[in-house]
């Protein structure tokens, strides 16, 4: 084996434009193949990233069916004081949880005295909230940002602000009705503007826990749901997987689970946004693959027509068909290998180069966020073993027709 790979590579070499170019075919292949695989990961993790740390986290927890009349913001699908020690405890154990946020949600009616609308709310503990979303602070474009909403202030969301003309210290006021049916208002003062994000929760606003309790007046701790931020983002399936295992065990008095569970992306429109971009790359990366492979294989081709008596001057000679095939299958490998790796290489030093120039973009209505595309020795490995492995398939074809060559006919060829 190791005298057909040296003689192999000193036919290669016999060919040098020929191998130049298609090495460097191979080379544009892989550069092209890892560069857009990792923009376009990074651009993913940006967009997620932007979902998860300003206002969803990386999972939620409910009470059993609260999720599927979410839009409604049921009161009477809170968890109970018990539930919510019981997921504490759970959610204590597990050391890949960085931080937790209890909230309640709920509808109300908004008046600034002279026009009334309606919004949704979260109520939550600013420092656990910030803690589980450290980006909230950033979406305030107006007002005070620092601790994000203090005790008998409110941050509403841009859309109302600007529909009602209202500006940071202006008085307002909140009615809501408990789950019993009771209905409170209360006065508060507007803190912040929140900037809009499209999807659920994008255009809620947010009070203090302990208002939202007062203005539903609840007498017992409960709330509507557990945002969770993970130390690990990559970890969420394997998190989720063990929550739901362990809590799942959990049955309420029918005999029902009584938590569920979802990751940012059940709760999130954007994660068909991110489908596609794993759709489009994996598309990418076939039609790259699929240039090599045609290049590869016309190459070969050449290669075998181009050295027909050179064949049939070798089968005379007694060399076996086997060995034959074998010298241009590894012709083909030697060719994937080396544009594997030179195109790898390549790779890294462009990405190396672009995280250093710091390339910023627009996405929606944020601004000046910055390109830093990052690539796994996986990826590289990956690339480069379907590289190669098409080198090699490409090679199949014409290393059997030049073992199957009649010698005699080869060395009668002009």
């Amino acid at each position: 084996m190791n005298k057909l790979i040296k003689i192999a590579a000193r036919n290669l070499l016999r060919y040098q434009r020929r191998t130049f170019l298609t090495t460097l075919l191979i080379t544009i292949g892989v550069v092209a193949m890892l560069l857009f695989v990792s923009t376009s990961g990074s651009f993913k993790a940006m967009m997620v990233g932007q979902i998860t740390d300003s206002m969803i986290g990386h999972f939620q927890i409910h009470k059993k069916g609260y999720v599927s009349s979410i839009d409604s913001l049921p009161l009477t699908m809170n968890m109970s004081p018990k539930m919510f020690e019981k997921a504490q405890a759970f959610i204590s154990e597990r050391d890949d949880i960085e931080a937790w946020s209890p909230r309640i949600k709920l509808g109300a009616m908004f008046s600034n005295f002279s026009q009334t609308t309606n919004i949704r709310l979260n109520g939550v503990d600013p420092e656990k909230e910030i803690a589980t979303c450290p980006e909230l602070p950033k979406r305030i474009i107006a007002g005070k940002k620092e601790g994000l909403i203090e005790k008998g202030k409110i941050l509403i969301p841009e859309l109302i602000a600007k529909g009602l003309k209202i500006k940071p210290g202006d008085s307002i006021v909140l009615v809501a009705t408990n789950k019993d049916g009771s209905v409170n208002g209360i006065n508060f003062i507007v803190q912040g503007i929140l900037e809009g994000i499209s999807g659920p929760g994008g255009r809620d606003g947010y009070m203090h826990i302990e208002d939202a309790r007062e203005l539903l007046r609840m007498e017992d701790n409960e709330i509507s749901e557990i945002a969770v931020r993970l130390k690990k983002p990559s970890s969420l399936k394997k998190t989720l997987g063990d929550l739901s295992a362990s809590m799942g065990a959990l049955k309420n008095q029918k005999g029902k689970p009584a938590f569920e569970i979802h990751g940012w992306n059940k709760l999130s429109p954007f994660s068909n946004i991110a489908k596609m971009i794993d759709l489009m790359t994996l598309f990418i990366n076939i039609m790259l693959v699929s240039i090599v492979l045609i290049s590869v294989m016309n190459v070969m081709i050449m290669a075998v027509y181009e050295r027909i008596r050179e064949i049939g001057t070798i089968a005379a000679m007694g060399t076996q068909p086997s060995a034959i095939l074998k010298l241009f299958i590894s012709e083909g490998l030697l060719l994937g290998i080396l544009g594997a790796f030179i195109g790898s290489v390549l790779s890294v030093i462009i990405i190396v180069v672009l995280q250093q120039a710091e390339i910023t973009f627009s996405f929606g209505r944020q601004t000046g966020l910055v390109l830093y595309p990052v690539i796994g020795i996986k990826d590289i490995l990956l690339a480069s073993s379907m590289v190669i492995v098409v080198a090699v398939l490409a090679s199949v074809q014409p290393a059997w027709k030049a073992s199957k060559m009649d010698p005699i006919d080869a060395l009668r060829h002009v």
